[in-house]
């Protein structure tokens, strides 16, 4: 292991070359964290610290504070004061050092660069008053850097001032989307505000309430399904409707919304997460031209037995029923779907009865007279 031996001392007191002086500041990263100095040799090295983190070429600066990034005998007034250098000096300390204290840290994120702010949101841990601090006064580059960090502590004022920051910066919200937890207010606002597959993801991995998580998936889909869907949707829209499943997030009312507006891809992935079979297996038994199949998985998803012959009606309609190519097919086509759950509506909740029938005046009406 590289010491600070006393030629080195003596080098750094009595020789002006900048290069000496950077090559020592090298090893003074393993010296001073030695335990083999005594404590007269530690306050020796912390001495020679002191003396070359005042040196005037920022070289030298430099090999000093990348030496002594993670020391841990540091002292705190010496990390301090290259934490506030100029950014080639200050990064490694910003980064690594575990000497500088919240305040220290807060203060950097009001005063620094860029740089420095990114470097204090990147740290292995970000307590909650300096995420605060780097909200309120961080640039969004360094917000990003703080919502993709997992190990950063922010609470959910600071995310609400994040949104209210930064609402069109996609790196911060979808680096907040991504978190490992968010509060429900903090997940709903960023719905409107995220991509389709973030919103998905927010109704996968977070507690949005049941009623705006069901909106989220059935608008996506809509969005994204342009014929009556069977195929569709592949490994993404099976991984979703699985991780629904294992979160709780896959509910009934879901399942039988998804099938009144003809997105017969979600009802598969739904049936075959809810039976736990492959989505293959489930497609054909759905499909069966027989009367066995469907019942089969049906009852073996858990799905309340009250609605089979909701489900079985808009099924058949969709299975048997071709888009004519002409203007508003896909209106007529959910129209037919409703209508023939409808006729079923002794199975169905009062809310799930008056969500067909809004469904079904939407398609009749059309977007022109809604547009009105």
């Amino acid at each position: 292991m590289a010491s600070l031996s006393q030629s080195d001392v003596d080098r750094l007191l009595t020789d002006t070359s900048a290069r000496t002086r950077a090559e020592v500041a090298g090893k003074l990263g393993q010296a001073i964290d030695s335990p083999a100095l005594t404590e007269a040799e530690l306050r020796s090295a912390q001495d020679v610290v002191r003396i070359m983190a005042k040196d005037l070429e920022v070289g030298v600066r430099a090999a000093l504070a990348e030496s002594l990034r993670q020391a841990t005998h540091l002292p705190h007034d010496v990390a301090a004061r290259l934490a506030r250098d100029v950014d080639s000096v200050a990064l490694p300390i910003v980064t690594h050092s575990l000497v500088l204290t919240d305040d220290d840290l807060i203060e950097i994120v009001r005063g620094g660069s860029g740089l420095k702010q990114a470097a204090v949101a990147g740290r292995p841990e970000v307590s909650a008053p300096v995420a605060a601090a780097l909200v309120t006064a961080g640039d969004e580059a360094s917000v990003a850097v703080l919502m993709r960090n997992p190990g950063a502590h922010v609470g959910e004022q600071s995310l609400g001032h994040a949104i209210d920051r930064f609402a069109n910066s996609v790196a911060v919200t979808e680096g907040m989307a991504r978190r490992d937890t968010l509060p429900p207010a903090i997940a709903e606002r960023l719905v409107v505000l995220v991509s389709d597959r973030l919103r998905e993801h927010l109704v996968a991995h977070h507690n949005l309430p049941a009623g705006l998580a069901t909106d989220i998936v059935l608008q996506t889909r809509e969005r994204a399904t342009l014929d009556l869907g069977r195929g569709a949707g592949g490994a993404h829209l099976t991984d979703l409707v699985a991780q629904m499943h294992r979160a709780g997030r896959l509910t009934p009312t879901l399942v039988l919304r998804a099938l009144c507006i003809g997105d017969m891809a979600f009802f598969e992935a739904a049936l075959a997460a809810m039976a736990r079979v492959p989505v293959e297996n489930a497609r054909i038994l759905i499909h069966d031209g027989g009367a066995r199949g469907f019942a089969a998985i049906y009852h073996r998803s858990g799905l309340d037995a009250d609605l089979f012959p909701a489900f079985r009606a808009a099924t058949d309609v969709i299975d048997g029923t071709q888009l004519d190519g002409e203007p508003r097919d896909m209106e007529r086509f959910r129209a037919r779907v409703i209508t023939r759950m409808l006729t079923q509506f002794e199975a169905f909740d009062p809310g799930n009865l008056d969500y067909l029938v809004a469904k079904l005046g939407e398609v009749l009406t059309g977007p022109e007279q809604r547009r009105r």
